[in-house]
C-alpha cells in the first residue's frame, strides 16, 4: 500500500509556553499566578493598550484611504523612524545601515538567519547559553550553525563573562556573535558597559559579525540606556545584524511589528544586502502586516503622541523596576532579583521544584525556572515571593 503524503510527517511535540498557558487558563484557583508568558501587566494583571496606541488607532482608521500593498520593504518611514531610536540620532545619515520591516522580532531573526545563510552556507553564530528557547529554531532552522558557549550560571545567579569571552576569542573571522541588547530573556542578566566595551574590542579584533536582538528596548533602565551596548558594538563592526521589535515597547504584541536593520561594510554593499533582504522577504511573507508599523509611526511622527509614549514607557520600566525591588527585598535569596533587568528573571530551581509550586499554589512558570517580573500583580508580588523562598528552602527540589 502506498503511503499517503501527509501520512509522512511526524508528531510534533507540543510548544511548552502555549501548553503552559493552556493549563493556567483551565486551572480554577481563584490566587494562580501565571509568569510564564511574556506580556506586560498592569497593577491589576491587566495588559494595556498604551494612551499613545489608542489615539493612532483611531487617527489611521479615520484617515487611511487604501489597503493596497506596501511592498516587501514593508512601511519605509517606520523603518526610518526606529533606525534612530535603535542606533542615535547619527545613525540617520550612515547609509550603511539598511533596514525593513518585520513581522515582529521574530520575523526578524528569521529573515536575519536567511540572509547570512545565503551569504555562507557554513556560517557559525556563537550564542550564549541559557537563551531564548526559540533563537534555535528560528536561526538553526535556516541552516546557520549554533555553537553554544557559557552565558550564565543560574545557581550561583551570575554571568559567566570569562568563560564567555574565551569562548569568543576561538571564533573565526567572519564568524557570528548573537547578543541580548538589553533586558536578557530568560535570566535578567545584563552585560555592563565595560563587558560591552571588551565585546566590541573583541569583535574588532577578531572579525566578528554581532547578531544583536533588541526586543525589550525601554523596559530595562531606558530608551537610550538599553541601547548603548547595542550602539558600541555596531560602531566596532563592520557588518552587523540587529533583529528590534515593537510589541513590547509599544505593547503592540499581537500586531507583529519589528525591523531588521544591516550594517553593511560600504554604501554600496549596504544596497546589494537591502536588495537580499527585500528579495527574502518576497519568497517568506511577501508583505509585513501593516497596522502595528503605521500606528508607530503616527507615534513617532507627532511630538505629543511621542511624548506620551516616552511617557508611559517610563511609567512601565518604573513598574517593574519596583516589582523587581519588592521581590528582591522579601528576602536575601531573591535579592539578586533587584540587580537584573527587564521583564525576565531566573529562579535557581530544577523542573521538578517548578512543578511542585504549579501543584501546591498554582504558580505558572517555564521548566527552566524563567519567570516574567511583570506577570505579576501587585497584590501577587508577595503571594508569589512566599510560595518560592518556601521552595528554595527544600532540599529536594532546589
Amino acid at each position: 500500500m502506498t503511503v499517503k503524503l501527509l501520512d509522512r510527517l511526524e508528531e510534533q511535540p507540543a510548544d511548552a509556553l502555549l501548553a503552559l498557558i493552556a493549563l493556567a487558563e483551565a486551572d480554577p484557583r481563584p490566587e494562580k499566578v501565571d509568569v510564564g508568558v511574556g506580556v506586560y501587566r498592569d497593577a491589576a494583571g491587566n495588559t494595556p493598550i498604551l494612551r499613545a496606541m489608542k489615539v493612532a488607532e483611531r487617527r489611521l482608521l479615520e484617515s487611511q484611504e487604501t489597503k493596497a500593498y506596501l511592498g516587501s520593504q514593508g512601511d519605509v518611514r517606520f523603518v526610518e523612524m526606529i533606525k534612530p531610536i535603535v542606533f542615535g540620532e547619527a545613525a540617520l545619515s550612515d547609509e550603511r545601515i539598511v533596514g525593513v520591516q518585520t513581522p515582529g522580532g521574530c520575523g526578524a531573526l528569521r529573515l536575519g538567519a536567511e540572509l547570512i545563510a545565503k551569504a555562507d552556507p557554513q556560517a557559525r553564530i556563537f550564542v550564549g547559553q541559557p537563551t531564548w528557547p526559540n533563537h534555535q529554531p528560528l536561526i538553526g532552522c535556516a541552516g546557520v550553525e549554533m555553537v553554544d558557549h557559557p552565558y550564565y550560571d543560574k545557581a550561583n545567579r551570575a554571568i559567566l563573562f570569562d568563560e564567555m569571552m574565551d569562548a569568543l576569542r576561538k571564533a573565526r573571522a567572519g564568524d557570528l556573535v548573537l547578543l541580548h541588547g538589553s533586558c536578557h530573556n530568560p535570566t535578567g542578566a545584563d552585560l555592563d558597559l565595560d563587558q560591552w566595551r571588551a565585546i566590541a574590542d573583541l569583535v574588532a579584533e577578531r572579525g566578528l559579525v554581532p547578531f544583536v536582538d533588541i526586543a525589550y528596548q525601554g523596559l530595562g533602565n531606558g530608551l537610550e540606556e538599553d541601547a548603548a551596548g547595542t550602539r558600541l558594538v555596531v560602531e566596532a563592526a563592520e557588518q552587523a545584524l540587529v533583529a528590534q521589535s515593537c510589541d513590547k515597547n509599544f505593547g503592540i504584541y499581537r500586531e507583529r511589528t519589528g525591523t531588521l536593520f544591516v550594517k553593511g561594510s560600504s554604501v554600496r554593499g549596504a544596497e546589494i544586502v537591502l536588495g537580499n533582504l527585500v528579495s527574502l522577504a518576497r519568497t517568506m511573507w511577501s508583505m509585513p502586516p501593516d497596522h502595528g508599523a503605521a500606528c508607530v509611526r503616527i507615534i513617532l511622527e507627532d511630538p505629543e503622541l511621542r511624548a506620551d509614549w516616552r511617557a508611559e514607557l517610563e511609567e512601565m520600566c518604573a513598574r517593574i523596576r519596583t516589582l523587581r525591588g519588592r521581590l528582591a527585598a522579601f528576602d536575601p535569596r531573591l535579592d539578586y532579583i533587584g540587580r537584573q533587568n527587564g521583564m525576565f528573571s531566573m529562579l535557581p530551581l530544577s523542573p521538578d521544584a517548578v512543578l511542585a509550586l504549579r501543584r501546591s499554589h498554582g504558580i505558572y512558570m517555564a521548566g527552566s525556572g524563567r519567570f516574567n517580573v511583570v506577570g505579576l500583580s501587585d497584590e501577587s508580588v508577595d503571594y508569589f515571593a512566599a510560595a518560592v523562598v518556601e521552595q528554595m528552602a527544600e532540599p529536594a527540589y532546589a
